[in-house]
């Protein structure tokens, strides 16, 4: 058996993969640990619920990085909406840089797929949607918007990106998530 970590991270890693590539539904536990080289039982050690239990570690690390990168994105800036901007931006430019090979938005595989059949995926997606519209809020209170202008401008922001993923996806063109990039200043005025 491969050491504690390495195999751990093995079995994160190339979930998170199949889970961005092929959804939730499409993806086993058996092509996971074929995958991955884990044997089954370092799997269940590390993941005792299962395909579920390892979904919530995916989505966790996922909205860590995105967080990340959305707080060094919006902080880069003095002006919230050009901050706004090169976020989206730099997400058109990954979806082109990796022609679309498993690049799928957070909320198509997770909120959309999993949130009617569990409770703690549901929760995990409300979290992680609740993360990035704080931080959206934040960057556009510090500008100078009111607290409930700035939550329902980050909402906006989110649905319209979220949405604009989607239709990046289906067309494999970057063009829907430029669009956006476009209209963040309309909408933040």
């Amino acid at each position: 058996m491969a050491t504690k970590p390495e195999s751990y991270e093995n079995i994160v890693q190339t979930a998170l993969r199949l889970f961005f590539h092929q959804g939730y539904h499409a993806t086993g536990l058996n092509q996971i640990l074929a995958e991955s080289g884990s044997p089954k039982g370092s799997l269940y050690y590390y993941f005792p619920r299962g395909k579920e239990e390892l979904a919530l570690e995916c989505i966790r690390r996922r909205n860590e990085f995105i967080k990340q990168k959305l707080k060094e994105t919006l902080a880069e800036n003095d002006d919230p909406v050009r901050a706004i901007q090169e976020f989206i931006r730099n997400t058109a430019e990954e979806a082109d840089r990796v022609s679309f090979n498993g690049f799928m938005p957070i909320g198509f595989w997770t909120a959309a797929e999993t949130s009617c059949i569990s409770e703690s995926l549901r929760h995990a997606c409300v979290n992680t949607f609740t993360d990035w519209q704080h931080l959206y809020m934040e960057r556009l209170q510090a500008a100078g918007w009111m607290e409930e202008k700035a939550r329902s401008l980050a909402v906006l922001i989110i649905s319209m990106l979220e949405g604009a993923l989607i239709l990046a996806i289906t067309q494999q063109s970057s063009a829907p998530i430029y669009n956006v990039v476009d209209y963040i200043p309309q909408l933040i005025k």
